[in-house]
């Protein structure tokens, strides 16, 4: 059986304050943590799938993206002065796809053009977690457990990294680009960007901006070969000396250890040259220059050519900007859309046309959707977070504003799925909830895993327990999804 969460507050309807105290003291308990062995190897050898992916890219709709704004239209309300908030289910007109039978809203027309490529799965949706949290659901979709543990959960990125290594030795595994940890909530974020339990060489090589991402691979400016060296070797026999309290386990140390080594074999690879977008020709730059998301996804691309086994790009999570539109929705997911419409679209182009797409799988996905009126879901309602008045008489008041858990849209490409393919439906009038074909973030994990040639039934031993890649191992690939 996986870990059972800890009796604390915010296991239903806690704060951050709670949220904060259980992470502190699972990664404590990380740290005390030896080998995190591979357990349950048979039963998980004998439904190990055959790999139609080498490389994932998660393309993260931090705080909350809409699904009837995006990539499941309704019905189209325009802003009108006195407008009844029920009434409001889209703010944005439908378009056609390249795809007949599927449409998105009005500001994604270069994501349209690439549907073709594309499968949707518009039936996710995410965990009952009580009283929302964007911090918890981002947790919840990143390690594939609700929060609070009793150990630190590996995120997504790190349990691949663990299981099946770097494709390329000199480049990270486990690349994470575009989150910042000095602003909102840095610290609750931090609890899923880290490998947990299995060590730090299996956790995120993090790049707050893309544009700097060439500084992350070399030694700080004004610094000689031979104090690099000096500092390696002092911190080396710091870590080496430090209690348990400090580093962690033996395991824990070596895992650091090597985290520094293959640091430095990245300082001395031609592959760093992947972290320098001026490399680029100046039109392909300019067409992903969106902003910082979008020279993210031009930084995934280059990571991907050079062996990156798993990269994230998030639109970055921070409280009341970006997807988390509390106000302002329409007017945001104009901007928004701007973002990641082009550059999106011209990944996925660029990857197919350097043969690469059909073995990397792209992912975009939100924590959650919104809705106008209904926060959580209809039978499940938590308490509301948003206060709207009886009729809309401001702009500001046009728009999804309402964390909603009982649908979403996930818009995969590559990676040996079905092309033009749509899974799932929700109810075409309020509340917009999945009606058929309903996706978990267990089996949506075990689809990524499926296409990675890893079964979702794979466990790693800690504190004498099996701790599964998906919830007690149960998780299952949706078959329908691949080709």
């Amino acid at each position: 059986m996986s870990t059972p969460f800890l009796n604390a507050p915010c296991g239903r309807t806690g704060s951050r304050r709670d949220f904060l105290r259980a992470a502190s003291a699972a990664t404590l308990s990380a740290l005390a943590a030896g080998f995190p062995r591979a357990v349950a190897a048979a039963e998980a050898a004998q439904d190990k799938p055959p790999a139609t992916a080498d490389t994932v890219i998660v393309l993260w709709m931090a705080g909350g993206m809409a699904h009837t704004e995006t990539f499941d239209p309704k019905r189209y309300v325009p802003y009108e002065k006195g407008l009844d908030p029920s009434r409001v289910l889209s703010t944005f007109p439908a378009i056609d796809t390249a795809v007949d039978r599927i449409r998105f809203s009005a500001g994604l027309e270069n994501l349209a053009r690439v549907m073709d490529r594309g499968t949707l799965l518009r039936g996710y949706t995410a965990g009952d977690l009580g009283f929302i949290l964007h911090s918890r659901h981002q947790y919840h979709w990143h390690t594939g457990y609700a929060p609070p543990q009793t150990v630190a959960a590996p995120h997504l990125g790190s349990v691949i990294a663990r299981t099946l290594g770097p494709v390329n030795p000199a480049v990270p595994a486990f690349i994470d680009i575009g989150q910042r940890f000095d602003l909102g909530e840095g610290e609750e974020l931090k609890a899923f960007h880290t490998a947990g339990f299995l060590g730090s060489e299996h956790g995120p090589f993090l790049i707050a901006n893309p544009e700097q991402a060439l500084e992350s691979v070399r030694p700080p400016p004004g610094m000689s070969p031979e104090r690099l060296q000096n500092r390696d070797r002092f911190y080396r026999s710091l870590v080496a000396k430090s209690p348990v309290g400090m580093a962690g386990s033996d395991y824990q140390k070596e895992s650091l250890l090597r985290a520094l080594e293959n640091g430095h074999r990245l300082l001395n690879s031609p592959a760093a040259r992947a972290f320098d977008l001026s490399l680029e020709p100046k039109p392909v730059y300019d067409r992903y220059n969106t902003g910082r998301f979008g020279l993210g996804c031009l930084l995934a691309r280059r990571l991907t050519e050079v062996g990156a086994r798993f990269i994230e790009v998030t639109s970055e999570y921070i409280p009341f900007m970006n997807w988390d539109t509390h106000e302002n929705g329409h007017a945001r997911l104009v901007e928004m859309k701007k973002q990641i419409d082009a550059p999106i679209a011209q990944l996925v182009l660029d990857l197919e046309e350097r043969g690469l797409l059909h073995r990397t799988l792209i992912v975009l996905a939100s924590e959650f959707s919104r809705d106008m009126m209904v926060e959580g879901k209809p039978d499940k309602k938590v308490k509301d977070q948003v206060a709207l008045p009886d009729s809309i008489q401001e702009p500001k008041h046009y728009g999804m504003h309402r964390h909603f858990t009982d649908a979403g849209s996930v818009l995969m490409f590559g990676g040996g799925l079905k092309k033009g393919y749509l899974h799932g439906q929700t109810s075409d009038e309020r509340p917009c909830k999945t009606i058929a074909q309903r996706v978990g973030i267990e089996d949506l994990h075990a689809t990524i895993y499926r296409a990675l040639g890893i079964s979702p039934k794979l466990a790693y031993e800690i504190e004498k327990r099996p701790f599964y890649v998906t919830r007690d191992g149960l998780g299952k690939p949706v078959a329908e999804l691949f080709a």
